[in-house]
Order: structure tokens, then C-alpha cells, then sequence
């Protein structure tokens, strides 16, 4: 049962003998400092350390307050305008494994005695509640995937690389790493305390994959109900950076750093119940089949296919990684990311795939920079759309997207994902429904910050045009 939205701070107070049991624990465990953070419009969290003295004043919202609109990309107010207020949310306190001093602690942010229309926490939780005023509640799981680096001379390169530097000698071409023992074993001292740490967080990790290019990792952990996942993975983004400081490397979640690397994804699986039977896969059917409730969440997020891509992938870089194949690929040709808004039963090569081993929705058009919050959010919403007004999705597609002919491609009715970042943000521009769900505020400044990071990137001379064209005209 979802609980009404407060619709003031002070009807969103924890219970005052809570927050007094949680300070209790924190003092016995040691903890001597609090990070409440809140979640900027890009999903990066922000805070101000505070002394666990200060514990009871945060929590009721009488801790720090922030000028959220002068550092966060939301230019609707200025310096005469009220700053906002974080209230932390107490099921999200977790002792910081990298430094068991601190406690991490995810908050929500009010403004003016409301949910500030510009925190995307808030947005997934009112997507939540609207989700379950139509009887759906939704469960999530995300496949992280990154690439640890080091620096030498000033320069970034792959952490885990036995042979000699570019420059530096003979480099052979190198092959696909995907599920490599020896760079898996190379990596286990990062990788060992990753493992540990995640263990006793209570995540149910399942495995780490060695991926197809140098020192690139994914890692398979048991889903949850999706606000939890939202506030799970912005906290993985920050502890693989901090546990990767300990071993004297640093974790990137850009896309795809170099040509010849695979792309890093974050492949949002998404199952759906009702929220009058909490127990049972809404997806899943009698036999072990799928429900055909299924197929109408999959015509939803394909109605909104393009706009979810410019959220779920949000950079310029996000693009380079959204093709067929590359020449320069380390290991083959084919990139295995998805190319086109259609669904497939297992398919790899779709935008979203029915897999064999689960019954969720698989969307692997994300990647590690997109806002879990807002993502997640269009998602639901879509998917609630779909089902509610049962919308066909046409016949799965299981043929190879790579090597399809454009005749065959034109026929099967799927459609090209967003080829750049400008497509994909003028799909989210004309989305309405992303409209509704982000809101009309948060909708215009994400939209402005995007169309910024594309004309400075149009702007820009890059090294490939010198090459390409200072002599030959």
C-alpha cells in the first residue's frame, strides 16, 4: 500500500522515537558524521557533512538548506528566491563502507512548504503513487557496467592492461575479454573488496562479468522495488569510485571512452504486480509463459522510446555507443547495444528485450549517466499506459537488427533509435506524456541544459575534423 503524498514538511516527519532509535545505532556502530544527499537534475547527489550531533535537527528537517537552483542547472529561480530543504528519508540510512565514520542518507527536497518541482526523487515517488492509484506497483534491477582506469604521464589508461602502452611497443590487436579469467584474476584485489562490500550491504550479488573490452566490469545483483533500486544505484556510482580510490584507480561510467572500447550500459530490467496481489509477476503467466499484460507495457515504452533515450541516455557520448557495429572494435565488429525501438524475445540487438531467464522487460537503451530517478519514472508511467490501455505492440522481431536489409527493417515497423543527442532531445520536447511526468518545470530545464551540452559539442573542432579535412581542401 502506497501512502498518501504529505502535502506539507511537516506531515513528511519521520517518527521522532525512529530517528532517536537510528542516532542510537549510528553512535554504537561509531559513525561520527551524517551526508544526507540530495539528487541534482543530472542524478549526481549533493550534501553537507554534518556532525551526528545534528542527527535529530536533520532528520526533521531543521539541518542545512541549499540554494539548489544556483549550482544545479534549474535557472527558474535566483538569489532573492527562498533555498530549499532536504528532508532525508530514514530507509535509506547506510553506514559508508569505504569509511564506517560516515552514514550516507538519500533526501527529498521541499521548497516553500512542498516538494520542490525540481528534486527527481520526488518526481519518481509521485510516479509511484500514480502508478498505484491505477493498481500497479513496479520492481526494478539494473546491470551497472564501468571501466576502471589509472593515471600514467597524465594520462588515463585501462587499469587492468598487461601489454606495453600505446607508444611504448609492440601492442597486438586485442581480443574480446568478456568473461576472461586472467583479467578477471588481475582484477580481484578491487574487485574482492567490491564483492565483500556488496555482500554485506545485503544486495544478493550474483556474479561480476569481465566485459568485452580492458578493465571493463558489470555486476549482476537481485532487483527491488524500484524506488530503492533508483537510491541503490546512485550510491553504487559513488562507493565503486571510493572503493577504487583504495587500490590507487579511478571508475569512469562514460559511455564508451575510446573507439575500440565496448560501450558501458545500464540495462534497466523492469516486472510490474498489482498492488491488490504484491506477491505475484504481473508478467508472468500459466506454463511458465508470458503474460500478455507484457506486450502492453512494451507498446507503451515503445511510444516513448525516443524521449526515454534522452533521459536514459543523456550525453553526447551516449550515441557513439547506440550503433550496429564498429571497425576499431576490440574483439569483433558487432557492438551488441541496441540500435533500433522494437522488442525481441531475447534479443539483444532491440531496444528492449523479453529475456529467457526472467520475466521483466529488459531496456538496453541506458547507460551509468542517466538520472535512475527520471528514467525510471517516464518508464513507469509509459508502462502503466501501455497496459492500461492495452496497446499492441506488434509481433516480436528475432532477427538480427545488424544485418537486417533497410527494406526488411522498413517492414517490420521498427524504428531507429535517436542517432545524437539532438534527436533525442527534441523526441523528449514533443513527448507529452514526459511532460506530465517530469512536470512542466523540470521538463523545460533539463531540456535547456541538454540543447546547452549540444551546441558547446556542435561548437567544438574536434581532432577528427583536423585530420579529416585541414589538407584535403
Amino acid at each position: 500500500m502506497i501512502s498518501p503524498a504529505p502535502q506539507s514538511l511537516a506531515q513528511a516527519l519521520p517518527d521522532s522515537k525512529a530517528v532517536a532509535a537510528a542516532k542510537k545505532k549510528l553512535a554504537d556502530a561509531g559513525v561520527k558524521y551524517i551526508l544526507a544527499c540530495w539528487i541534482d537534475l543530472l542524478g549526481q547527489p549533493k550534501t553537507k557533512p554534518v556532525p551526528l550531533s545534528d542527527f535529530e535537527l536533520l532528520c526533521m528537517g531543521k539541518g542545512p538548506q541549499f540554494a539548489v537552483h544556483s549550482i544545479s542547472f534549474v535557472p527558474e529561480l535566483g538569489p532573492a528566491d527562498a533555498d530549499q530543504i532536504p528532508l532525508p528519508d530514514l530507509n535509506t540510512l547506510t553506514i559508508c563502507p569505504w569509511d564506517r565514520t560516515c552514514a550516507w542518507m538519500v533526501a527529498d527536497l521541499w521548497w516553500q512548504d512542498a516538494p520542490y518541482s525540481l528534486c527527481p526523487r520526488s518526481t519518481l515517488k509521485r510516479a509511484i503513487r500514480q502508478a498505484a492509484d491505477n493498481g500497479y506497483a513496479f520492481y526494478a534491477g539494473i546491470e551497472p557496467e564501468f571501466i576502471a582506469m589509472r593515471w600514467h604521464d597524465g594520462q588515463p589508461v585501462k587499469a587492468f592492461d598487461n601489454d606495453p602502452l600505446p607508444g611504448a611497443g609492440l601492442r597486438p590487436r586485442r581480443q574480446a575479454f568478456g568473461y576472461d579469467l586472467e583479467q578477471s584474476m588481475d582484477a580481484m584485489p578491487f574487485l574482492g573488496d567490491l564483492i565483500d562490500v556488496l555482500e554485506e550491504m545485503g544486495w544478493n550479488l550474483h556474479d561480476v562479468v569481465a566485459e568485452g573490452a580492458y578493465s571493463q566490469f558489470e555486476l549482476d545483483f537481485h532487483y527491488t522495488d524500484i524506488l530503492e533500486m533508483a537510491d541503490r544505484f546512485v550510491f553504487l556510482r559513488i562507493l565503486l569510485k571510493e572503493i577504487a580510490k583504495k587500490h590507487g584507480i579511478f571508475i569512469t561510467y562514460m559511455p564508451k571512452p575510446t573507439l575500440g572500447d565496448w560501450r558501458s550500459g545500464a540495462h534497466m530490467n523492469i516486472s510490474a504486480r498489482r498492488t491488490a496481489d504484491p506477491t505475484q509477476n504481473l508478467f508472468e503467466g500459466e506454463n511458465q509463459q508470458w503474460h500478455e499484460s507484457v506486450y502492453h507495457a512494451i507498446a507503451g515504452l515503445l511510444r516513448h522510446g525516443g524521449a526515454h533515450t534522452a533521459i536514459a541516455c543523456p550525453t553526447v557520448n551516449s550515441y557513439n555507443g547506440l550503433v550496429a557495429k564498429v571497425g576499431g572494435l576490440e574483439g569483433g565488429v558487432f557492438t551488441w547495444a541496441p540500435t533500433h525501438m522494437t522488442y525481441g524475445e531475447n534479443n539483444r540487438s532491440a531496444m528492449l528485450r523479453l529475456p529467457q531467464s526472467r520475466f521483466c522487460i529488459e531496456n538496453r537503451a541506458a547507460d551509468m549517466c542517466m538520472n535512475p530517478y527520471l528514467s525510471f519514472s517516464l518508464s513507469i508511467a509509459a508502462m502503466t499506459d501501455g497496459m492500461l490501455n492495452q496497446y499492441d505492440p506488434g509481433k516480436p522481431l528475432n532477427q538480427d537488427l545488424y544485418t537486417m536489409s533497410e527494406p526488411a527493417m522498413r517492414a517490420s515497423g521498427a524504428q531507429r533509435l535517436p542517432r545524437n543527442l539532438l534527436e533525442a532531445i527534441e523526441t523528449l520536447r514533443d513527448d507529452s506524456l514526459a511532460k506530465q511526468v517530469l512536470g512542466e518545470t523540470m521538463h523545460r530545464s533539463y531540456l535547456a541544459y541538454k540543447v546547452d551540452e549540444w551546441e558547446r559539442y556542435h561548437q567544438h573542432v574536434s581532432d577528427w575534423e583536423v585530420k579529416e579535412y585541414l589538407r584535403l581542401f
